[in-house]
């Protein structure tokens, strides 16, 4: 896969993450851990077909004897998906995903100092900016609401979960990418760890949830993102980090937030502010600049392809 097709791809992959916030405010009953629930089990179900399909009879065997690199990117999947839909029933699909869009710079300092990865100039500078938007938009929603809510505040702090445990689960497909033995290069299959992070968030939501409850809206609603929202999504996203390395990963799924925060305003009801609006536009432009030099520096002439391909990569 070329690296141009895979960028396109992640766009695809962050068009279906950013549906979340505008579908559940379409819910007609089901909050908290209950969404939570349903969203996770119907993940589950979609992932455990998929990967029936790609792997064959053997899956379970596989999946009990995997290694525990794929557990530990099994546990980061169930963070991301539980915290995210209980910080969405806390506060606003903006704040969220705002909040999340920290994800970029603790992505490129994870990489940078475990995995010893160089950073071009250009990331290293789209990363400011977009942090700088990010501050912007932060700040501004934070004190325009410090008459209020607790409840905001708090759903800002369960959203922080979210970028963290991406930011880990990044470099850890990162570190997956290839295995030494031998002479030999294998690939670690961190498609199951997806699966686990499903079965994880369920189990661990449904002591606190009350499925009964929901009703058949809600549950059409909740099956299309676990299977379109998160499923498909999550696994493009584990075969894409093959050739996209960590921080430009983390850096093109900002889009999710300018997408997340455009699809609430115009059918969620949720209007974003001023600040919210300019903010968003600074992280767009500093992705649209990163990701067109990368695409003119891989275009580039260059003696010897293979050596200036790698390096590319490691270096968006």
């Amino acid at each position: 896969m070329t690296h141009r097709k895979a960028v396109f791809l992640m766009v695809l992959v962050n068009l279906l993450w950013s549906t979340a916030g505008v579908v559940t405010r379409h819910l007609e009953a089901a909050r908290g851990f209950e969404l939570t629930f349903w969203r996770s089990a119907f993940n589950a179900l979609g992932l455990l077909l998929a990967l029936r399909v790609l792997r064959g009879p053997g899956l379970w065997a596989a999946l009990l004897a995997a290694p525990r690199l794929v557990w530990a990117s099994g546990l980061c999947w169930a963070l991301m998906f539980t915290a995210f839909m209980v910080a969405l029933t806390l506060t606003s699909v903006a704040h969220v995903l705002v909040t999340m869009a920290l994800g970029p710079l603790l992505t490129a300092l994870l990489a940078r100092f475990f995995l010893h990865q160089r950073l071009a100039l250009r990331t290293w500078l789209a990363i400011a900016a977009a942090g700088a938007g990010i501050a912007w938009m932060f700040g501004h929603e934070l004190f325009a609401s410090s008459g209020g809510t607790s409840s905001a505040a708090l759903g800002m702090l369960v959203a922080l979960a979210v970028p963290t445990a991406a930011a880990v689960n990044w470099c850890l497909l990162q570190h997956a990418g290839t295995l030494k033995s031998g002479a030999s290069t294998e690939r670690q299959d961190m498609l199951p760890a997806v699966l686990i992070g499903a079965l994880l968030s369920a189990l661990a939501v449904l002591p606190f949830a009350a499925p009964a409850s929901t009703s058949a809206h809600d549950l059409g609603l909740l099956a299309a993102l676990g299977l379109f929202q998160l499923a498909l999504p999550c696994l493009l996203v584990v075969h894409l980090s093959r050739v996209l390395p960590g921080p430009e990963i983390a850096l093109l799924g900002l889009l999710e937030v300018i997408l997340g925060v455009l699809w609430a305003w115009l059918w969620g009801g949720e209007t974003p502010s001023d600040a919210a609006l300019s903010g968003g536009l600074l992280v767009l432009a500093a992705l649209s600049a990163n990701e067109m030099l990368g695409w003119r520096h891989n275009a580039g002439p260059n003696p010897d392809s293979t050596v200036t391909t790698a390096t590319s990569r490691r270096e968006a």
